[in-house]
C-alpha cells in the first residue's frame, strides 16, 4: 500500500504531462485547421467582391479599397476562428472518450 502511495505523485505528473501533450496537439491541429480555412475563405470573398467592385456601379461608387479589405479580412478571421473552435473541440471530444475508454478497461 505504502509503495502505490509512493508512485502516485510520479504517476500523476506523468498523466500532467499527457495532458498537457494532448492540449497542445490538439491547438495545433486547430490552428493548422483554421488557418486552412482562412486561406480558402480568403479566396472564396476576394474573387467576387474584387470582381463586384470593378463591374457594379453602387459598388464602385460605394467600395473602396478599405471596404473591399475589411470584408475579406472580415470573412477570413470568421472563418479561421469557427474552424479552429470547432476543431479543438472534436479533438478534444475524441480525447476524452478515449480517456474514458481507457480508464474502463483499466478498472
Amino acid at each position: 500500500m505504502a509503495k502505490n502511495m509512493a508512485q502516485s505523485p510520479r504517476n500523476t505528473m506523468i498523466s500532467l504531462e499527457q495532458k498537457l501533450a494532448t492540449a497542445k496537439r490538439c491547438s495545433h491541429e486547430g490552428v493548422l485547421a483554421g488557418a486552412k480555412a482562412a486561406v480558402v475563405a480568403t479566396i472564396a470573398t476576394a474573387i467576387p467582391t474584387m470582381a463586384s467592385a470593378r463591374m457594379l456601379p453602387w459598388a464602385r461608387a460605394n467600395l473602396n479599397h478599405t471596404a473591399q479589405a475589411l470584408i475579406i479580412s472580415t470573412v477570413a478571421g470568421a472563418a479561421y476562428f469557427i474552424v479552429a473552435d470547432k476543431t479543438i473541440l472534436a479533438s478534444a471530444r475524441r480525447n476524452s472518450f478515449e480517456q474514458r475508454s481507457l480508464s474502463n478497461t483499466e478498472a
